[in-house]
């Protein structure tokens, strides 16, 4: 475990805390989403890619809007459905627009954003309504989208949980699902009985906090009882076999860390095929900070994760 974040996380660190802004957890909702998402957006950079087209999607209460990013080698290329983070509460195409261009490039796929509806409006289990209609409209139309047979979900963050609720959904509903990329997945929801030590090693001043962990639990969980939902915290699955194969990455300095490391070990206990990548001096969001000041690293776990999915077209 390295002693310190990375220099260029530093630089991150302490830009953020020049801000002097408020956190998070001290702001509504919507105070909390114009606060963070042109900041989370501006930090993504944007790099071209072959084509970039918005439009809107049946789901399963209206339509949902999506961003499908194509490379500009010829296909076909796998899909990759993406679910942004933002702890259920913030987050949008834009803000995870970087990160989908650099992931549609390294693993010349397409990759078919999705804007879910967001807590507390929309909580527990609209979203994962969402993410799921989605998957299952990219696997219905992927001549239409250019793909191959080849359908992954992908998310970070409550994306990551979002990812892997939808596997787990998929594999007793459909649709079939080759591959799940969960970038420090929240997978525990609001667990505060020392099960999971990063929670309190990580808990304040790298940026994502565990008092914002909570808040957003908040406002995603309306009823109390579905904090043991295997579709709200997928660690609470009695039973991972028959997931498709996956890429868990994980954060040195996040407080999500230690779920991240369990989900893996339990898919590793359960059969899957599971690749598991730790940055021991990264912080959360390190993949999505591409633009400037920029993580280097980010990019590195994207070139990984594509590598994967190439692997596993094998």
């Amino acid at each position: 475990m390295a002693e310190d974040p990375h220099p260029q996380v530093q630089a991150v660190l302490t830009m953020i805390e020049s801000l002097d802004a408020p956190k998070i957890h001290e702001m509504t909702p919507q105070e909390a989403r114009a606060a963070m998402d042109p900041l989370l957006a501006a930090a993504g950079g944007e790099e071209p890619v072959g084509a970039v087209s918005d439009r809107t999607i049946p789901g399963r209460n209206g339509e949902l809007p999506v961003r499908i990013y194509r490379p500009e080698s010829d296909g076909p290329h796998p899909t990759v459905v993406f679910l942004h983070g933002g702890g259920f509460v913030i987050g949008t195409v834009d803000t995870h627009d970087g990160l989908c261009r650099a992931l549609a490039n390294e693993a010349e796929a397409v990759v078919v954003s999705v804007g879910y509806r967001l807590a507390p409006e929309h909580p527990f289990p609209a979203a994962v309504a969402d993410a799921h209609a989605a998957t299952a409209w990219a696997a219905a139309h992927r001549d239409e989208l250019g793909g191959s047979e080849f359908l992954a979900v992908a998310g970070d963050s409550a994306g990551g949980n979002l990812a892997a609720v939808t596997s787990l959904l998929a594999r007793d509903r459909g649709p079939e699902i080759d591959y799940q990329v969960l970038v420090y997945p929240a997978t525990a929801g609001d667990v505060d009985d020392g099960t999971f030590p990063s929670r309190e090693e990580n808990a304040e001043g790298y940026f994502l906090e565990t008092a914002e962990l909570e808040w957003f639990f908040e406002q995603y969980i309306e009823d109390e009882l579905d904090a043991y939902n295997p579709l709200a915290f997928p660690l609470q699955a009695r039973d991972l076999s028959g997931l498709p194969p996956t890429t868990v990455i994980t954060a040195g300095f996040d407080p999500l860390r230690d779920e991240g490391r369990a989900y893996a070990d339990r898919l590793v206990g359960a059969g899957v095929e599971t690749t598991h990548r730790e940055y021991d001096d990264m912080i959360h969001g390190f993949v999505s900070m591409l633009g400037e000041p920029g993580v280097d690293r980010g990019r590195v776990a994207i070139r990984e994760i594509a590598a994967d999915l190439d692997a596993a077209q094998e």
